[in-house]
């Protein structure tokens, strides 16, 4: 209910926020770092926040400072992060103002928050699909509020970013499942130095009036009372109906769009001056007057809260800076499985295909552990996935944990951010490796950035499966290869197993971890169907069993006589390259060693170096296109490391570097390595 007392508290958090933005403006060398204010958005984002509860989740942008004010947080604290101070409480000096992340429980709990507009919306969401989900397990995971209130979700985010083609995805799968958010639209007519006119043809209300099940408002942003019955409204239909609604409030934009793009570079006096006739402070102020409260109250109201936000200021700029001896810390949550466990042949085992060891690691994991979820495209009862790789799982875990999503490899891979954050465990798939590229976006800016940005308060746990790999004439759009692409990243581990055991244990070992990790899984490799390749097929382990990441496998040895003349070589390798570098070794006994990565990050140098050194020649066998490959930067790596042992420049062999690969049987395999081809190449390092 709005007292007196409420707008008061009101009118204080807005010029709170006027004050801290004049401030920073008034010293911008000290404000080095780029930043954004809400000045003119004040209204809308204090009339949220003032209604959240600390079992809510929000997802602030980048110049909702307001908001942060309004849900409990300090000015000091902000500022911390706007000078990149080592005790900012979001994320240790890493992140720009007002990008935010909170779990501390006393108050709204945030993700972590990137500058990529629009890209909140998917994990977000995946915190409202989440809670939905704690809810139907009536799990104890699910957090109420003191007065037992379900938790909703805010995503907050500017009109423009509406365009964006991951906000669709968001909201479809919102209204698809009817999920508890509010999206909280604030419109200020601006994209930078575009205007709304010229970058969309419609309004987001307009826009969600195509999302069967989305209720919609709107309102004046600038009104302080219509904005706060319009969000009450909106938040009490997302708690009580736990359905989504958005909200479309049309807003000032009075301050500069960031520090490093100023008003003046791109909007004239006229249009400066139509804006601020809608700035919020003044007409709340009137509204105080209108209450009962005196000019003399108001004005020192403002002169104590300016005097607060200097004195801020001021401690903030001697605060400390970060120790640099800490900025590799928290690119990853320390894992758990650190040794290799259980059995990894159980006496009257069965050999199983890598599919099926696949399957069976999920379905014990799931049995094991009530919150792991497995979604994906066709991975429901129906199929069970393209490859039969998740064949019976939903029959027998229900389709709230085995369901299949619509063709958003985006959503896929970006909700796992959200449901992680609530303590479930997601396994996601994408059907095919040539098909992970729109879902990359979500990938590297939020998943692989959230536990660093975050200072370690959001590592991302998650399995993406993908199966991956050429065969067969699978032709140009379902046989690419994506390691190096992957690898470029920082802050996800990439596994990539080539045999049955290994995969269960892997799995189980990537399940664990609580940090994102790919499992590339070959589709050749999945039957053993390809000659030469029966080996794929092992004991499967036991339940127990699990296989740590960054683990290389000798999988075979060269003859030790011809090792101590010279006779060797070294093949580093993975996936199909072993099965390659197998067949070749046939015809040459006891001259080639065989070592498997298994996981390509971490990466077992130790191993691997290891290796070089004893044999002085050494090949790196991968199947992905060659130039610019994992495979040569490994090399080159090998080189540096072992360059004094070596008898033979490193050799790699890759597949042709081609665009992609051709459906014909024949042309693919004159793309990829073979088995003659590595003996032809493990002959030239032996010639030296």
């Amino acid at each position: 209910m709005l007292t007196p007392n409420r707008l008061l508290h009101a009118y204080q958090l807005m010029v709170t926020a006027r004050s801290m933005a004049e401030t920073y403006d008034a010293n911008r060398q000290v404000c080095k770092y780029v930043h954004s204010t809400s000045r003119g958005h004040e209204a809308i984002q204090i009339a949220t926040g003032l209604q959240l509860l600390n079992c809510d989740w929000v997802s602030p942008y980048y110049r909702d400072d307001s908001m942060m004010l309004s849900m409990g947080f300090t000015p000091y604290e902000l500022m911390l992060q706007l000078l990149a101070k080592r005790e900012d409480p979001f994320s240790g000096g890493r992140s720009y103002y007002c990008h935010p992340s909170n779990r501390d429980r006393l108050r709204p709990s945030i993700i972590h928050q990137s500058s990529a507009t629009g890209m909140q919306a998917i994990p977000t969401t995946g915190v409202a699909q989440g809670i939905q989900f704690l809810e139907q397990a009536q799990s104890t995971l699910l957090r109420k509020n003191e007065d037992g209130k379900l938790p909703i979700v805010v995503c907050s985010f500017g009109d423009g970013s509406v365009t964006e083609g991951e906000v669709s995805e968001a909201l479809q799968f919102a209204v698809l499942k009817q999920l508890p958010i509010v999206y909280l639209v604030q419109d200020n007519q601006w994209s930078i130095s575009a205007s709304a006119d010229e970058v969309r043809a419609m309004t987001a209300y307009e826009y969600a009036a195509g999302f069967k099940g989305l209720k919609r408002m709107q309102c004046d942003g600038s009104d302080f009372i219509r904005s706060y019955e319009t969000m009450e409204q909106a938040i009490d239909y997302a708690r009580s109906e736990r359905k989504p609604i958005l909200v479309h409030a049309k807003v000032p934009l009075l301050g500069h769009h960031t520090s490093g793009v100023r008003k003046e570079f791109y909007r004239n006096r006229e249009e400066l001056l139509k804006h601020g006739l809608y700035d919020p402070i003044p007409k709340l102020r009137l509204l105080l007057n209108g209450v009962g409260y005196q000019e003399h109250e108001i004005n020192q109201l403002e002169a104590d809260v300016l005097e607060k936000v200097l004195k801020d200021f001021e401690l903030v700029q001697q605060a400390a800076d970060p120790s640099v001896n800490t900025v590799e810390d928290h690119v990853f949550a320390p894992t758990p499985v650190k040794e290799e466990t259980g059995q990894r042949n159980p006496k009257n085992g069965e050999r199983v295909m890598m599919v099926d060891a696949a399957l069976h690691a999920i379905e014990e994991l799931m049995e094991q552990y009530p919150e792991a979820v497995l979604y994906g495209q066709d991975v429901g009862a129906r199929l069970g996935g393209v490859f039969r790789e998740a064949a019976t799982l939903a029959d027998k875990f229900g389709a709230n944990r085995v369901f299949n999503t619509a063709i958003q490899e985006a959503y896929i891979v970006g909700s796992t951010v959200g449901l992680s954050a609530l303590g479930i465990k997601p396994i996601v798939e994408i059907q095919f490796a040539d098909y992970v590229y729109p879902g990359l976006n979500q990938l590297i800016t939020e998943a692989s950035k959230s536990c660093y940005l975050s200072n370690g308060k959001y590592p991302v746990q998650m399995v993406l499966r993908v199966p991956t790999g050429a065969y067969g004439g699978g032709g140009p759009y379902h046989s690419g290869s994506i390691e190096s692409t992957l690898l470029s990243l920082k802050g996800i581990k990439v596994v990539y197993p080539s045999n049955a055991a290994d995969m269960k244990g892997l799995m189980k070992a990537a399940f664990l971890d609580p940090n994102p990790v790919v499992m590339l899984e070959h589709k050749g490799l999945y039957w053993s169907k390809v000659p030469g390749t029966d080996d794929a097929r092992t004991i499967e382990p036991a339940k127990d069993y699990i296989l740590p990441l960054g683990k290389a496998n000798r999988v075979l040895e060269a003859d030790p006589a011809k090792l101590k003349k010279g006779e060797t070589v070294a093949i580093i390798t993975y996936g199909m390259g072993v099965y390659w570098a197998k067949t070749a070794a046939a015809q040459m006994p006891g001259q080639v060693e065989i070592l498997d990565l298994r996981t390509l990050f971490p990466l077992d140098e130790e191993a691997i170096f290891e290796a070089v050194r004893r044999h002085g020649k050494v090949l790196v066998l991968s199947e992905e296109q060659q130039n610019n490959s994992f495979a040569e930067a490994l090399s080159l790596r090998i080189s540096n490391n072992c360059y004094h042992f070596l008898d033979a420049k490193v050799e790699v062999m890759g597949a042709l570097n081609l665009p992609a690969v051709p459906i014909n049987t024949e042309l693919e395999a004159a793309m990829l390595p073979t088995a003659n081809k590595v003996v032809a190449r493990i002959r030239k390092l032996l010639a030296y």
